[in-house]
C-alpha cells in the first residue's frame, strides 16, 4: 500500500536482531496458519466419507456433517476476539503456543472418534485451539515488520492460505485412499510439533506495553453475543428455516448483546476495543468485504464437494486437484497484490477482485452433470484470482488502522468478520440449497418405501444410498437426484454471486482510491543485534526476542 505524502519518514521500532530473521519467522507463521487452514480444506473432501457407514466412515448424517464444520466454527468465532485480546495483554508468542498445542490434541482426539457425537466434540476443540492460533500469526507479522514491509508480509501470509487449499484437498484425497477416515486429522499431528519446535526457536514475543485495565465486561459480552449470534445462524442452516423460534431466539439474543457490547465499550474508560474505528469508512468497509466474500464463498465451498464427489463421481483425490487452480491463483498473486495496489489503488483492485468472485460464482448455475473439466477449473482459477486481490489489501486496511500495539485485537477482529460470514454463508446457502433440492426430489420418490421417504429426501447423498438399495430400479432415482441437486446448485451459485456483487458495491463506495505515493527513507541502524533498544523505540512496539 502507498504511503501518503506528508508522512515523516518512519522510524526503525523492530530490534535489527529479530528484523535480520523476520522472513524466517514470516515462514513459521505461515506454517502456523497452514495447520488451521489445511484442516479445514481436507474436512471439505473428507465429508462423502465421513457420511459412509462404518467401516468405511462413521454414518454421519448431513447434520451431523454440518456440524463437525460448524462446531468449530461456533468455538472458533465465538473466541477469536477474547483470544486477540489476550495475546495483546499476555503476549502473542504464549497465546500462539497454547492454541497451537491445543489444536493438535483436538486433533489426535477427532481421528480417534467412533461416532459423530466424538467428532463434534473433537472439532469444537480444534476450534477452541485455533481461535487462539489464527489472531496471533498476524500480530506477530505486524510487530516483526516494518510499516512499508507489512502490505508484502500480509500479502505472503495470505497467499499460504492458498498453499492449504491446495495441500488440504490433495492430502485428504491421498489419505482417504490409503488409510481410515480419522488419518485426515491424525496428519496434523507431526505439524504441530514442527510448527511448536519453530516457534520456541525462531518467533519473538510481543504484547501491548500499556494494556490498562481488564474490561471483564466488554470481554463476556463479546463470548456470549458471537456464540448466541454463530448458533443461531448455524440452527438455520441445520433446520433449513429461520423463522423457527429455536433459531430466531438465539439470533435476536445475540444481536441484543452485541448491541450491549457496542453499549458498553462506547461507555468504558478502558473498551476491549474502540469502536470509533468502525466510524472509519475505509476500516467498516474492509470488514464488511471479508465478511461478505466469505458469505459467498464458503456456502459454494460447501456444495461443491458434493457436485464433485457425489454427482460427478470423482474421487476425494481428484476433487482435491480439481480445485488446485483455486489455490495456484492464490499462492501466485496474494503475495504481489500490493503491486498492483500501489498502481490502482485498493479501491479498484478489490472491486475488480469482487467482481471475478462473483463472476466465478455465477459460473456454477452453468455447470452440468457433463461440464468439462478444463472449464471447472477455468471457474476455480477466476475465483482464486479475485480472492488474492480481496484479501491482502482489505487486511492491511484493517490492520494499519489500530494502533500496533492493539494488533491481537486488529486480527481478531478480522478474522471474526471473515468466521461470521462464512458460518452465515453455510448456514443461508445451505438452508436454499437443501430446500430447493428437497422441493425437486420429492415428486421422485414414489418408488421408494414410504418408511425411507423423509430421509430419502433430506440430501442427494441420503437419496443416492436409498437408490443403492432399490438396486437397477434405483436408477431413476439418481437420475433424479442429480438433477434436482443440479437445479438446486444453479440457485445456491446465482445467490452467492449477488451477495459478492454487494460486497464489490461496497467496497467501490467507501474504500480509499490511489494514495500520493513518495519514496520513504529507512534509516536502519547498521549495528548488530539490539542496536534498536527498547528505549529508542515507541511504547507502541514492546517486542522481545524470547
Amino acid at each position: 500500500m502507498s504511503i501518503p505524502s506528508g508522512v515523516p519518514a518512519a522510524v526503525p521500532r523492530v530490534p535489527e536482531a529479530i528484523h535480520r530473521r523476520r522472513w524466517a519467522i514470516l515462514a513459521v507463521l505461515m506454517f502456523s496458519l497452514l495447520i488451521v487452514v489445511l484442516d479445514n480444506s481436507i474436512l471439505n473432501v473428507a465429508v462423502k466419507t465421513i457420511a459412509s457407514p462404518a467401516p468405511t466412515g462413521i454414518g454421519a448424517t448431513q447434520s451431523e456433517l454440518e456440524w463437525a464444520i460448524n462446531s468449530y466454527t461456533l468455538v472458533f468465532a465465538g473466541l477469536l476476539f477474547t483470544a486477540g485480546l489476550l495475546g495483546d495483554r499476555v503476549g502473542r508468542k504464549k497465546v500462539l503456543l497454547f492454541g497451537i498445542v491445543v489444536f493438535g490434541i483436538g486433533s489426535a482426539l477427532a481421528a480417534l472418534s467412533s461416532s459423530p457425537g466424538e467428532l463434534i466434540t473433537w472439532r469444537a476443540l480444534m476450534g477452541f485451539g485455533a481461535a487462539f492460533v489464527m489472531p496471533a500469526t498476524l500480530a506477530v507479522l505486524m510487530n516483526v515488520f516494518e510499516r512499508d514491509e507489512q502490505p508484502k508480509a500480509i500479502g505472503i501470509w495470505a497467499g499460504s492460505v492458498g498453499l492449504g487449499i491446495a495441500i488440504g484437498p490433495i492430502t485428504g484425497g491421498l489419505l482417504l485412499e490409503h488409510f481410515w477416515w480419522g488419518s485426515i486429522f491424525l496428519v496434523n499431528v507431526p505439524v504441530v510439533v514442527v510448527a511448536l519446535v519453530a516457534m520456541v526457536l525462531l518467533v519473538p514475543d510481543s504484547r501491548d506495553p500499556k494494556p490498562g485495565k481488564v474490561d471483564p465486561a466488554g470481554v463476556a459480552l463479546s463470548i456470549v453475543g458471537l456464540v448466541l449470534l454463530v448458533y443461531g445462524i448455524i440452527r438455520g442452516g441445520e433446520l433449513a428455516d429461520f423463522t423457527d423460534v429455536t433459531v430466531l431466539a438465539p439470533l435476536l439474543g445475540g444481536l441484543l448483546v452485541l448491541a450491549g457490547f457496542v453499549w458498553h465499550e462506547k461507555r468504558s474508560s478502558h473498551p476491549a476495543i474502540d469502536i470509533s474505528y468502525f466510524r472509519k469508512p475505509a476500516f467498516s468497509a474492509a470488514v464488511a468485504a471479508i465478511a461478505l466474500v466469505f458469505f459467498a464463498l464458503m456456502g459454494v465451498t460447501f456444495f461443491s464437494a458434493f457436485y464433485l464427489q457425489s454427482v460427478r463421481g470423482y474421487s476425494a483425490l481428484q476433487s482435491g486437484l480439481l480445485i488446485l487452480p483455486l489455490a495456484v491463483a492464490q499462492m501466485v498473486f496474494a503475495p504481489r497484490a500490493r503491486l498492483v495496489v500501489d498502481r490502482f489503488g485498493a479501491k479498484a483492485v478489490c472491486t475488480v477482485g469482487m467482481l471475478l468472485v462473483a463472476a466465478g460464482l455465477a459460473a456454477f448455475a452453468l455447470f452440468g452433470a457433463g461440464t468439462p473439466v478444463w472449464v471447472m477449473c477455468l471457474v476455480f482459477f477466476v475465483q482464486g484470482t479475485g480472492m488474492a486481490h480481496i484479501m491482502p489489501p482489505v487486511t492491511v486496511a484493517v490492520m494499519q488502522a489500530l494502533p500496533i500495539e492493539r494488533a491481537g485485537s486488529g486480527s481478531a477482529v478480522n478474522n471474526t468478520f471473515r468466521q461470521v460470514g462464512g458460518a452465515l454463508g453455510i448456514a443461508v446457502l445451505g438452508s436454499v440449497l437443501s430446500t430447493v433440492y428437497r422441493g425437486d426430489i420429492e415428486g421422485h420418490l414414489g418408488s421408494v418405501p414410504a418408511g425411507a421417504r423423509e430421509v430419502a429426501g433430506e440430501s442427494i447423498e441420503a437419496t443416492l444410498g436409498v437408490a443403492a438399495k432399490l438396486g437397477p430400479a434405483g436408477k431413476p432415482l439418481v437420475a433424479a437426484a442429480n438433477d434436482a441437486f443440479i437445479g438446486a446448485m444453479h440457485v445456491t451459485a446465482l445467490g452467492s454471486a449477488a451477495v459478492a456483487l454487494v460486497g464489490a458495491v461496497v467496497v467501490a463506495l467507501f474504500l480509499p482510491g490511489k494514495q500520493p505515493v513518495r519514496e520513504e527513507v529507512r534509516a536502519r541502524p547498521a549495528a548488530g543485534d539490539g542496536a534498536v533498544t527498547e528505549a529508542g523505540r515507541p511504547a507502541s512496539s514492546s517486542v522481545s526476542g524470547d
